[in-house]
């Protein structure tokens, strides 16, 4: 892993696998690797499955509805999300975007606007996952919001820079999240606190979006936006359903997540 680039999640996962060599599992009860991938670690070696297909397979939305990481891709994940191919994935994608954003025509009448989800999209939960292993358990809310509520989310450094360039063309950024509006307030700060610093909109989802799917509050949200006179211009996610649906803008980018499935 480049540590210049997640310097606090460098910090974080040293603490842990030190401590791990003194007390086996005391903070990860998945151990999974030390801080970069190891040779052997694209599950070409697990019988009847080959977890390089199987994420394949969740990335193209061929594979839907799904709980939960294989066991047996459970290394190959944790590899691959601490390692040097989910950084270039990320920025595959966002060169992609980049190049998208450089060729518009800004009208620069304050109503383009670029969306933008949170979670792995702008900030990044790598320290929660490494703690709590990588994604063959259920979801736990109750663990995960507990680590929402610490604010200790880090950038996304691909994104990051999509955002900045969005800025400076004149377009307005909208975050649009799955996380609910009790979290509003730590949201702000921790995106503030990574380089996010001004946005038009953060919506978050309120009660009136209990158990629908995400797809359908993410669609309404911004047909809102549409309906007010604003234009997306583009739309960016971990998830597809944070790009498909209806009002989904002009162009959509899917980045990599193999982690978890939200529908």
């Amino acid at each position: 892993m480049e540590t210049h680039v997640f310097p606090l999640l460098s910090s974080f996962l040293s603490i842990i696998f030190l401590a791990t060599s003194q007390a086996s599992d005391l903070y990860i009860p998945h151990q999974i690797h030390l801080l970069r991938p190891q040779s052997g670690a694209h599950g070409r070696d697990v019988p009847g499955l080959s977890c390089l297909s199987w994420r394949l397979s969740v990335e193209t939305h061929n594979l839907v509805g799904w709980k939960t990481v294989p066991q047996q891709c459970e290394n190959y994940v944790g590899h691959y999300m601490l390692g040097k191919q989910y950084r270039d994935d990320s920025k595959a994608v966002v060169n992609e975007a980049l190049l998208y954003a450089q060729s518009l025509k800004v009208a620069g009448d304050g109503k383009e606007i670029w969306v933008f989800d949170i979670d792995e999209t702008t900030l990044s939960n790598l320290p929660y996952f490494a703690k709590h292993g990588f994604g063959t358990e259920p979801y736990n809310a109750t663990t995960f919001n507990e680590w929402v509520m610490e604010g200790k989310g880090l950038a996304l450094p691909e994104t990051l820079k999509l955002y900045q360039k969005v800025l400076s063309l004149g377009i307005k950024i909208v975050f649009l999240t799955g996380r609910t509006e009790s979290q509003r307030s730590v949201t702000a700060t921790n995106l503030k606190k990574v380089g996010f610093h001004t946005w038009e909109k953060l919506i978050l989802k309120g009660p009136s979006y209990t158990g629908k799917p995400a797809v359908a509050y993410k669609s309404n949200e911004r047909k809102f936006f549409e309906k007010n006179g604003y234009r997306i211009i583009g739309n960016i996610g971990d998830q597809w359903s944070d790009i498909l649906g209806t009002n989904t803008g002009n162009r959509t980018f899917k980045l990599p997540d193999p982690l978890y499935y939200v529908s």
